[in-house]
């Protein structure tokens, strides 16, 4: 089964960038459409982004469609979210997870496996 470890959260102020990281061990990173999720405090896990096993199709949730780029190297076997024009409502607890199949709805009950989550902090 694989494991997911999220890396590139930090504190950033609004309007600035960061690229959050998360590498696939124990498994074949291909096999996987990938998600991105985010929780904040107080506030249910709720969807951002996933990438579709090949990178041919991206879906994003509409607060950050335009801002957040979800990409994967599956030979590096790492997925990536590159987040810009942060602002403060993004603050939340980043995780990456793995589903053996496509979800059209992006319900985090769709993707089996689930990284520790990452800390990204906006500040105003």
């Amino acid at each position: 089964q694989v494991q997911l470890v999220e890396s590139g959260g930090g504190l950033v102020q609004a309007g600035g960038s960061l690229r959050l990281s998360c590498a696939a061990s124990g498994g074949t990173l291909s096999s996987y459409v990938m998600g991105w999720f985010r929780q904040a405090p107080g506030k249910e896990r709720e969807f951002v982004a996933t990438i579709s096993w090949n990178s041919d199709t991206k879906y994003y949730a509409g607060s950050v469609k335009g801002r957040f780029t979800v990409s994967r190297d599956n030979a590096k076997n790492t997925v990536y979210l590159q987040m810009n024009s942060l602002k403060p409502e993004d603050t939340a607890v980043y995780y990456c997870a793995a589903s053996g199949r496509w979800s059209a709805t992006g319900a985090p009950a769709d993707f089996a496996y689930w990284g520790q989550g990452t800390q990204v902090t906006v500040s105003s």
